[in-house]
């Protein structure tokens, strides 16, 4: 007992000084104006930015759920290969990560924009161009694109340890294809879809590189607004703490919803 205690010593001693500390700094903070005095005023003000918490929710839903449509059936696919071909596709899945965040949304920026590819190509048969930059779309294109590996690979790591004999002893027992995905595949997939879904939202709900290159500043996010309490003009870090300090516990409502709906889909199977 005494040498697991000096064991977790180091790793205590580092959440003290990396995690710890840093969250009691955003309450602080979150509750002092610039003179240090004790204040609520940040925590109210938060009322005059409902309409930029209620968009970066709504668009980091719209792409979570995007990104779980698309990823479910490539996850399960992935899982049914053969363990080599898993590992090159797997590898296929990551190669974009191993490019830098910056440079694939550029990417998509010179993709989107009006004289950019995608309306050259369909301007070849008399469409657009469309206004397909600085919109709404292009930044929930933006997430999925950027967090589309973050929900792909926590359902191939629960999918490849569903037995197909489970599946198949399903369709013998009479169930449709509907059937086998609503009452086998779903709910014993169910860790990899709250892993999924929290690595997803957490990242898109906080984002504002994306908003700012593909939203050109029309949609403004809660992250954008962080940054600028930071390092805009108006630098407010008393502001911008209360604004992290309600994101956060935005946050952590919606990962403690996913994991108890993670709980009972399996407990529902079993």
């Amino acid at each position: 007992m005494e040498k697991n205690k000096r064991l977790s010593l180091p790793y205590l001693i580092w959440m003290a000084i990396f995690i710890a500390a840093p969250l009691l700094i955003v309450v602080y903070f979150s509750f002092t104006d610039q003179a240090g005095h004790f204040t609520l005023s940040n925590i109210t003000a938060m009322g005059d930015y409902t309409g930029v918490f209620a968009t970066s929710l709504l668009l980091a839903a719209v792409a979570t759920v995007i990104c779980l449509v698309l990823a479910f059936p490539l996850g399960f696919y992935l899982s049914r290969l053969q363990v080599s071909t898993q590992h090159m596709m797997l590898m296929l899945v990551m190669l974009p990560m191993w490019m830098n965040f910056l440079l694939r949304t550029y990417a998509w920026m010179s993709l989107l924009e009006k004289n950019g590819l995608i309306n050259r190509f369909l301007g070849l048969f008399g469409i657009g161009p469309f206004d397909m930059i600085n919109t709404s779309g292009a930044v929930v294109l933006g997430m999925v694109y950027n967090y589309l590996p973050y929900m792909i690979l926590p359902l191939y790591t629960a999918m490849v340890k569903i037995d197909q004999s489970v599946i198949e002893a399903a369709q013998d027992l009479g169930a449709s294809m509907f059937q086998v995905l609503s009452r086998v595949l779903v709910p014993l997939s169910m860790p990899g879809i709250a892993t999924g879904i929290t690595m997803v939202f957490v990242p898109s709900v906080s984002t504002f590189i994306i908003s700012r290159m593909l939203g050109g500043g029309d949609t403004l996010l809660v992250g954008d607004l962080i940054e600028m309490q930071f390092l805009g003009n108006s630098y407010n870090y008393n502001l911008g703490s209360a604004m992290s300090l309600v994101l956060m516990v935005i946050v952590l409502l919606c990962m403690s919803l996913t994991n108890t709906s993670g709980e009972d889909g399996i407990e529902g199977v079993m």
